[in-house]
Order: C-alpha cells, then sequence, then structure tokens
C-alpha cells in the first residue's frame, strides 16, 4: 500500500500599505507566497504548485500576483517604500478551499 497526497504551506513574505484594488482603502497588505507539495508517506518530497498573491486588511479581497510582480513588490518592502518585509518568512499550513 503507498499513501500519497499533497501539502499546503503558506508564506508571509512583506506587509505593504497599498491602495486596494476593491475598496480603494490605503491599507496595509499582506505579500503571500502558497506553496503546494507532493507527499509520500505523510513526506514532503516536491512543490508542484507556487503561487503569490496580496490580502488587502481593510476587506479582505485577494488579488493574484504573478512571482515578478512579487518579487517587485517584495524588493519595494525590503528597501523600505511602502512596507516592511519580515526577515524571515512566516510558515502556516493552510485548508484547501
Amino acid at each position: 500500500m503507498i499513501i500519497f497526497g499533497t501539502k499546503g504551506y503558506l508564506y508571509q513574505l512583506a506587509i505593504l500599505t497599498l491602495v486596494c484594488t476593491q475598496c480603494g482603502n490605503p491599507s496595509a497588505h499582506t505579500l503571500r507566497k502558497r506553496v503546494t507539495k507532493f507527499t509520500l508517506f505523510f513526506v514532503p518530497l516536491f512543490p508542484f504548485s507556487t503561487k503569490y498573491a496580496t490580502q488587502c486588511t481593510f476587506c479582505g479581497a485577494e488579488q493574484q500576483l504573478t512571482r515578478e510582480q512579487a518579487e517587485q513588490l517584495q524588493a519595494q518592502a525590503g528597501s523600505g517604500q511602502g512596507g516592511q518585509a519580515s526577515g524571515r518568512p512566516q510558515q502556516q499550513p493552510y485548508q484547501r478551499p
């Protein structure tokens, strides 16, 4: 018997101050990276899906980003132009919707 499946990881890369496209308020947005890994016998082996998104802390709207857009926002946060980047990404398991 072989047991396999997937497990998701959520990394918070930075917190930025942006104008929300949904509600129009200038508020904090979290920049997140969601990685889904293939597991064999409950051991994560390799990632097969990586997605980036920002989420407005005011209204909760989430906007999907490309890898390049996420890297630009993270560099902007690291240089002090619009937010603060955390020193180490925070890892949190998430539940699939």
